[in-house]
């Protein structure tokens, strides 16, 4: 685990913690522990962007791919999930995010739009591989687009992908066409209507789709 994740600390319930999704964890459906509760919100001050995966990332499609990630950029607004978890599921959140720093979010930066703040710490997830060098040619792997832009249709509806890909830096990358055979461990399955509408806006974008990686049989 790594070292620079931010401490447990906390005033509100001791067994209650959350964390703001703003990739594939706004999809429940990739969901993993048995959080209490979950709802849209909006965090500002941060801002989505693609970054290549750390060498000890454990999705390995034999090329170096990119994941999201989040970075604080002032005046920045995003939508995601806020998930409310028990804090003893921390280490499992924390294990699937193993190449990303766990940061405390101040309890301002969340529009709850209109609902109450939550009584308890408030984390977001930032890729250890934030400061690297900018370089496009770390292709996105679609079976996790798929599950992430799932994730935004069903929270946010069309509107929800379009700001989405609107308040997310890089896509300038290839997509991996690998959804007939996912590397994505947390892979979905789109409904018809959900994959027409997600194939037409990537095109209408001009995103650019490459075969399938090659794995190792």
């Amino acid at each position: 685990m790594d070292g620079s994740r931010q401490g447990d600390g906390h005033n509100g319930p001791s067994n209650l913690i959350a964390y703001f999704g703003y990739g594939s964890l706004v999809n429940r459906a990739t969901l993993r522990t048995d959080y209490v509760a979950a709802q849209p919100v909006r965090l500002m001050g941060w801002r989505r962007c693609w970054r290549p995966r750390h060498a000890q990332d454990p999705i390995d499609s034999g090329h170096v791919t990119s994941l999201l990630s989040a970075r604080q950029v002032e005046g920045s607004v995003i939508d995601g999930l806020l998930i409310y978890d028990r804090l003893d599921n921390l280490p499992s959140v924390d294990e699937r995010e193993m190449t990303y720093d766990r940061v405390a979010v101040p309890i301002e930066r969340l529009d709850m739009a209109g609902g109450e703040l939550p009584d308890c710490p408030v984390y977001v997830y930032e890729a250890q591989t934030n400061t690297a060098d900018h370089d496009p040619h770390h292709p996105i792997l679609q079976s996790y687009l798929d599950a992430v832009l799932q994730g935004f249709l069903r929270e946010f509806g069309r509107q929800g992908v379009h700001d989405f890909l609107e308040t997310t830096d890089g896509f300038e990358r290839h997509v991996h066409a690998d959804r007939q055979d996912p590397v994505y461990p947390r892979a979905v399955r789109l409904i018809e209507e959900e994959r027409s509408f997600i194939d037409g806006i990537l095109e209408e974008r001009g995103i650019r789709f490459l075969d399938p990686p090659r794995r190792e049989p």
